[in-house]
Order: structure tokens, then C-alpha cells, then sequence
């Protein structure tokens, strides 16, 4: 088992490197073109493809940190790192949004001409290249594989309008299409990645994983053979994927010690077909006093 998911994530991440190269070389394409066409939407999306190519950058520098073994300064590993672009790359994006938005509103007052030929031929290279972008990160696993790869079909599906719209300017001058069409872009990345960068932080803040339910696992383990109680269950997520839970199991006093081995190595075989992957249990006897500190 762990070596199927260790072969699973060397291959994403060289996936990751592909669709890094893939992105740094059309970003730098976009840029020209963007100017060389004065469109703000290919311009908007460069600023976002960038954003992209540098989470897929760090995304791939990091995931050799996030394969190490645990050590003195990280007990738990570096299976963080991973999750660290992920945030960083929601700043960004934030960011880079906001500052769109300042160059976004005035050229709607003010449309100005765009070169609707080159903005065709840009869309049509935008479509292949993130195209093959997002066959090569499908599936992904990761949190952080899962947020890149959604933002590179988001650019897929922005370069479709950005055809669209380049054609009617083809036929028609409404320059003001293009500047809305930035706008719509970015207020839907914005959107999304306030709403990403809002589920990275909860698992740095070691809230719940949302498809856990602590009450339900308590009440499961409950019911087991000798058990009397549960309780001070704590559950995490050090990346969105690796689960860590630490739980008190209450026995009755009759108990033996190859009871009670028994029960408590029960009770991980069933946490971790929930995908739980670490788990702690501590034995308590019935009538007898825990001092742990619960917050």
C-alpha cells in the first residue's frame, strides 16, 4: 500500500514539472501577445497564468520537502510543504485579482481597440497548451495537485470565451467586450480562490476535515465489545489527505492486558479503513482518573 501511493505521487510530481514548463513558456508568449494586441483579458490572464506557473514552480520545489521522513525539527514530517504552496499561491492570485480589478474598471469607462486577429491566434494556443496542462494533473490527489489543476481548466474555459469574443470583434467593434470580459474572468478567479484559500487555511488552523464526523466514530467505537466510553478524540490534516486522530477509549475494569491490546488495535484497523492513517488511542480503565488536559 505505501509503495503504490509513494510511485502515485513521484508521478504527479512529474506532471507538475511538465505542466510548470508548459505554463512558464506560454506565460511569457501571453505577455507579448497581450501588449502586442492591447487586450486587458489576455493581459488579466497572463497575471493569472503566472500566478499559476509559480504555484506549480514551488509545488514541484516543495514536494521534495514533503517526501522526507519525519526529523527533530518536524515530527510529523513535511508533508506541509505541499500544502504551503498551495497557500501561497491563493495570495497571489488574491492579490494579482485585486490589482487587475484597479486597470479593469477605467478601460471600461474608456474601451480602448484590441488586435482581434492576434487575439484569435493567442486563444487558440491558450486552449492547447492548458489543455494539455489539465489531462496531465487529472486525478490529482493532493489538495494543493487538485487547486493547480482546477485553476488550468478555469484557464481552458477562459480562452474559449476569449475566441468567442475576439471573433464577434471580428465582425463587430465593441471594444468594451474585452474589458468586461477581464472583469468576468477575474471576479470568477477571485471567487474560487478566496473560497480555496479559505479551506487551505482551516487545515493549517487543524480545524475538522469536512467528511469527518467525530460524534459518528465515537459512537462506532463505543459499541465495541468491553468498551465504556470515548472521549478527548481530536482529529486533523497535515495536507488535506494524510488524516491524524489522537482518542481516549474507556474499558471496563475487568479487562486484560490482551484485551485491551486487542481493542485498541481494533479500534485503529477500523479508523484507518476510514482512511484515518495515524492513529493514537490511549487505554483508560473504567473508574479511572484521566489528567490530560482537555482544551
Amino acid at each position: 500500500m505505501g509503495h503504490h501511493h509513494s510511485h502515485e505521487h513521484d508521478h504527479s510530481t512529474e506532471n507538475i514539472k511538465y505542466a510548470f514548463f508548459l505554463n512558464f513558456i506560454f506565460v511569457i508568449i501571453e505577455i507579448i501577445g497581450g501588449l502586442y494586441t492591447n487586450s486587458l483579458a489576455i493581459l488579466a490572464d497572463a497575471l493569472h497564468d503566472l500566478g499559476d506557473t509559480f504555484s506549480l514552480g514551488l509545488s514541484w520545489y516543495l514536494d521534495k520537502f514533503s517526501k522526507k521522513k519525519r526529523s527533530a525539527s518536524f515530527s510529523y514530517g513535511y508533508k506541509r510543504f505541499s500544502l504551503l504552496a498551495a497557500l501561497i499561491n491563493s495570495i497571489v492570485l488574491i492579490i494579482g485579482s485585486l490589482l487587475i480589478l484597479t486597470e479593469v474598471v477605467p478601460r471600461i469607462l474608456s474601451p480602448e481597440p484590441s488586435y482581434a486577429p492576434g487575439m484569435i491566434v493567442l486563444a487558440i494556443f491558450g486552449v492547447l497548451v492548458n489543455g494539455l496542462a489539465v489531462l496531465k494533473l487529472k486525478g490529482g490527489k493532493t489538495l494543493n495537485e487538485r487547486m493547480v489543476s482546477w485553476h488550468l481548466l478555469e484557464d481552458v474555459l477562459g480562452w474559449v470565451t476569449v475566441l468567442i469574443v475576439s471573433i464577434i470583434m471580428m465582425i463587430w467593434d465593441v471594444y468594451i467586450l474585452d474589458p468586461l470580459l477581464s472583469l468576468l474572468i477575474t471576479l470568477y478567479i477571485l471567487w474560487n480562490v478566496v473560497k480555496n484559500f479559505k479551506k487551505i487555511s482551516m487545515i493549517f488552523l487543524q480545524s475538522i476535515p469536512e467528511d469527518i464526523n467525530i460524534n459518528e466514530i465515537e459512537k462506532t467505537i463505543t459499541k465495541l465489545p468491553k468498551v465504556q466510553a470515548v472521549h478527548d478524540t481530536h482529529i486533523w490534516t497535515l495536507d488535506g489527505e494524510y488524516y491524524i486522530l489522537t482518542m481516549h477509549v474507556v474499558i471496563e475494569k475487568d479487562c486484560t492486558i490482551e484485551e485491551a491490546i486487542s481493542i485498541k488495535n481494533k479500534v485503529k484497523k477500523d479508523l484507518k479503513a476510514l482512511a484515518i492513517r495515524h492513529v493514537t488511542v490511549e487505554i483508560e480503565y473504567e473508574n479511572e482518573e484521566c489528567i490530560s488536559c482537555e482544551l
